[in-house]
């Protein structure tokens, strides 16, 4: 995967219910008014392929390894489809989840072993990582609080508050491994607050 990065890459993560989707859009039209071009799009997805795989994701049962090797392959074709073009391109693109949440959701939650996680990484993304990636961090209380105030949930979210919280821990685990890239939001205060944040979290990228 020989990408000619002149763009940037920004990923959105957090466990379900951390608030993460209500900032993207805010994002975007900011970054669109500072003058790039900018790309959303979400994983598991962004083609119609992903689409499919997403919705076979969120209903259907089945093993923790074939719900991670799914993930990849959505990625593979995420990756090869929109973020890799985008990006050559010069535009920004940002993604409601990717890899960490791979991580967090199937090697924190499910227990795959992290060496099966690598090997997918290794090969599908050929060393491409996010330029930033934004970690909006909540309790999970909070988020099952909020969760259930606002939607039908789908299987992950359906999940027991010790599953989230292993995905939350996981989600930790990786922000310490990434310090550079990975920056926490803490996304229980006012909505103004976690902008405030976001803009500092990004604000050498946007220099």
């Amino acid at each position: 995967m020989a990408v000619v990065n002149t763009g940037r890459f920004i990923t959105v993560e957090g466990i379900d219910g951390a608030g993460k989707s209500s900032h993207i859009e805010w994002l975007r039209n900011y970054l669109t008014q500072a003058g790039h071009a900018v790309v959303v799009t979400r994983e598991p997805g962004g083609t119609p392929l992903g689409e499919s795989l997403r919705t076979l994701l969120l209903n259907e049962p089945m093993s923790p390894e074939t719900e991670m090797m799914l993930m990849f392959a959505a990625r593979a074709e995420h990756l090869s489809s929109v973020i890799c073009p985008a990006l050559a391109q010069g535009a920004w693109v940002i993604s409601d989840r990717f890899s960490d949440a791979t991580y967090a959701y199937q090697v924190g939650g499910r227990g795959v072993a992290e060496r099966k996680f690598a090997a997918l990484e290794d090969w599908v993304q050929e060393g491409l990582q996010p330029d930033r990636t934004l970690l909006f961090d909540v309790s999970v209380a909070t988020a099952q609080a909020r969760l259930h105030d606002t939607r039908i949930l789908d299987r992950f979210e359906r999940e027991a508050s010790d599953f989230h919280q292993r995905v939350r821990e996981a989600y930790h685990q990786r922000a310490a491994q990434y310090p550079e890239r990975i920056r926490l939001i803490a996304s229980d205060v006012p909505m103004d607050d976690v902008r405030a944040q976001i803009l500092v979290a990004l604000s050498d990228l946007l220099a």
